[in-house]
């Protein structure tokens, strides 16, 4: 049935001309895009660990791996100069299904406008044409940037957790990856995969939360955050989009750990398309980072309970505003990480008592609980632990997966 409604769209749309042009559904009419993955923009900078944003790119390739988590027969790939503060030019882009390392087969050319380049403004945002490539649930791609001049410093996503590769020219058209030679942590310009999905529903769900929904403690390249996990569970059933920040907070907005969480919820969560439900686990660097000094990120007052929870009805609103479902998490124990303090333990609890039984959200999933040390609550379980007594590792990742009611969503 999907198939044969495909096969409409595609004729009310003329896109059988071309293997990559523009399709735009208007409202009445069948079809539509639905993300399968994104990523939050922030400013360039390395302050965090060295990487390519600062000094952008000069006639360089940068190859980019990413896991959708819904399928679809079609897609286009969104880019983003947010932060930029000159006009960004894409001289060439290609997207394809990636293999080991920086190995790409089923190559597709990107057109904007059907053309093969395009420059973004700066602010702006830019989605490629519609591309004809099937791409399955858990499928792997490879997107490819070409950039013929020098961009300048880039928006970009610090916390991949998947690697980035570079090559020297132009060789975007390369298979086989052999001109790969540098590789970075992070990702670049890059924003977010759409599907074009015939029979559109509101079933986009989105984790929107610090550097525990980035997945900072994951292995590298293994897929494994907790949205990751999430997504295997219900195998392509909806999408599953992460935006995560580390370092990211409900009250304040830093250069290096982007906007407060009340000020982004709109760009990175209620303006995606098909949005039913999003799971906010925001607070605990609020607390931590208000408790100790860290370069970069001015000293500030303690933050409060009562601050924190004023925060999260703020982002509670403003998605029921918008229709959209929200999921309360409880901000997991961090007994023994850099910024512990007892103080801050104490606004924890207070926070999570709330998130528990304010009766504010429509679901809660408990991970105070769920992550815990069956022999010291205010502890992360040594099981869970990437060794920083903060973030889980791949299992603990996926206990947190496991913890969510697929009913709830």
């Amino acid at each position: 049935m999907r198939r044969k409604t495909l096969l409409t769209l595609v004729t009310v749309f003329g896109l059988v001309a071309s293997p990559a042009v523009s399709a735009v559904a208007s409202p009445g009419q069948p079809g539509g895009w639905e993300g399968t993955w994104t990523t939050s923009a922030q400013k360039p900078n390395d302050g965090f660990a060295p990487n390519w944003s600062l000094t952008g790119f000069a006639n360089q390739t940068v190859r980019q791996v990413v896991r959708v988590s819904q399928g679809g027969a079609a897609i286009r790939i969104q880019f983003s100069n947010k932060y930029g503060t000159s006009p960004l030019a894409i001289a060439g882009a290609t997207v394809g299904r990636a293999r080991p390392g920086a190995a790409v087969d089923s190559l597709r050319p990107l057109t904007f406008n059907h053309r093969e380049h395009a420059v973004i403004p700066p602010g702006g945002q830019l989605a490629s044409d519609l591309a004809f490539l099937p791409v399955r649930p858990l499928e792997e791609l490879s997107v490819t940037l070409y950039f013929a001049r020098p961009t300048g410093p880039v928006t970009y996503h610090f916390a991949s957790v998947s690697t980035t590769y570079r090559a020297s020219g132009d060789h975007r058209a390369d298979r086989d990856g052999k001109a790969f030679t540098e590789n970075s942590a992070s990702w670049y310009v890059l924003s977010g995969v759409q599907v074009l999905d015939p029979d559109p529903r509101r079933d986009v769900v989105v984790a929107f939360g610090d550097s525990i929904t980035d997945g900072v403690g994951a292995e590298q390249d293994a897929d494994n955050r907790y949205p990751d996990e999430l997504a295997e569970r219900v195998r392509g059933r909806f999408g599953v989009l992460n935006q995560g920040i580390g370092g990211n907070q409900v009250l304040f907005d830093t250069d290096l750990a982007g906007d407060a969480a009340t000020k982004r919820l709109k760009a990175d969560v209620l303006d995606q398309p098909r949005v039913r439900t999003v799971i906010i686990l925001e607070g605990i660097n609020d607390i931590g980072i208000s408790d100790a000094s860290f370069p970069g990120i001015p000293p500030r007052p303690h933050v409060t309970a009562e601050q924190l929870i004023a925060g999260h009805k703020e982002l509670v609103r403003q998605a029921r505003a918008k229709g959209v479902r929200v999921i309360g998490a409880t901000l997991l124990p961090y007994k023994g990480a850099a910024y512990y303090t007892e103080r801050g333990e104490k606004v924890r609890d207070a926070v999570n008592t709330w998130i528990r039984s304010s009766g504010l959200y429509d679901a809660v999933v408990d991970y105070d609980k769920v992550m815990a040390d069956p022999k010291d609550a205010d502890s992360l379980n040594p099981a869970y632990d990437s060794g920083d007594k903060l973030h889980p590792n791949g299992a603990g990742y996926r206990a947190m997966a496991a913890a969510i009611d697929l009913g709830s969503l």
